[in-house]
């Protein structure tokens, strides 16, 4: 053997062994985007039946937030007072006939069977701010007696779904104030009444729930929102009152359309491609500006809800996708 060759054969026994390439930690998953659509009032049987056909079509799940005025027939109006308010009074009036409310009766369990949530928007659409905790437990009361009663008190009862009582004295687990009017004496009800949550808060952005003993504060957040991406509350009464002061305007409707759209979905860029916060939009059983903003909020679940790593969920289920989630620690 040369000397060359046999000084390189040692050099290669004496080598220290090549080390591989340390592998990059694997990036953890992120977390699902939740989106959070909510209905105040829950009223119209029309709209009923649409929310729950795009519901059938995206796979999302919404939470109704109902208002048990709807369950009482007109002529039964005098059932129902509110907390220093006159029997029979209500700011959002009462349901025009039984049949009406039969039809309500059943688009509500069926969209509880189908995943959706039911939870309590109080009854007569009155605003809260002076109210106190006794008044507020008064009426929160009053909503689980009707509710649980509903299909007794309207000449029901052979109709009634097994379950129903069930559902409505412990199902209903969130509140949402009529006007967003939430005084402390609002949160100290919520908690002795047994509620999980709240969503009647402003945030100034897409946050996570605020937790306040027992009950955890939703917020709905302030979107930016047309030309100059002025910030507004995510909810269509808001943009309504923003394009037209409050009166319809179906000349103009694809434009506001148009302008939700953009608003909603950069609001869901924004935490998609984020910190993938939880972002709430809220709306009504009323198709304000001929349909504007329901049409809106079809297209960004349309949109969204298919995709593998977004949730279209109710109030409820992102509780539990929260929980779910691992607790970041300081860096």
């Amino acid at each position: 053997m040369s000397r060359s060759l046999a000084a390189l054969c040692l050099a290669l026994l004496l080598a220290p062994p090549a080390l591989a390439e340390p592998s990059a930690m694997p990036e953890p998953a992120r977390p699902k985007q939740l989106l959070l659509i909510s209905f105040d009032g829950a009223h119209d049987n029309a709209l009923w039946a649409k929310s729950r056909d795009i519901a059938r079509r995206t796979g999302a799940h919404f939470t109704y937030f109902l208002s048990c005025t709807t369950l009482i027939p007109r002529e039964k109006a005098k059932g129902y007072r509110a907390p220093g308010m006159k029997a029979g009074r209500s700011n959002i009036g009462f349901a025009p006939t039984v049949e009406d409310v039969a039809v309500r009766l059943d688009h509500i369990w069926a969209a509880r069977q189908e995943g959706h949530e039911i939870a309590n928007h109080a009854c007569g659409h009155f605003d809260g701010k002076d109210w106190s905790k006794a008044d507020w437990l008064s009426e929160f009361q009053t909503f689980r007696d009707i509710v649980t009663n509903a299909w007794k008190a309207n000449g029901l009862a052979d109709r009634e779904p097994d379950g129903w009582a069930t559902f409505a004295r412990t199902g209903i687990r969130g509140f949402r104030a009529p006007y967003l009017s939430a005084p402390d004496s609002l949160a100290a009800a919520e908690k002795d009444f047994g509620f999980a949550y709240d969503a009647s808060l402003v945030t100034k952005g897409a946050m996570l729930p605020d937790e306040d003993g027992a009950l955890l504060r939703f917020g709905l957040p302030l979107i930016p929102e047309g030309p100059q991406n002025r910030n507004i509350i995510g909810m269509d009464y808001n943009l309504f009152v923003r394009h037209s002061a409050g009166m319809d305007n179906p000349s103009q409707s694809q434009e506001f359309e148009a302008r939700s759209y953009a608003a909603f979905k950069a609001a869901f860029d924004k935490e998609y491609e984020g910190e993938r916060i939880p972002l709430q939009l809220g709306f009504h059983f009323v198709e304000m500006n001929a349909g504007a903003y329901w049409r809106a909020m079809e297209r960004l679940v349309t949109d969204v809800c298919h995709r593998a790593d977004v949730a279209c969920v109710s109030y409820s289920e992102a509780i539990d996708l929260l929980a779910e989630r691992p607790v970041k620690t300081p860096s």
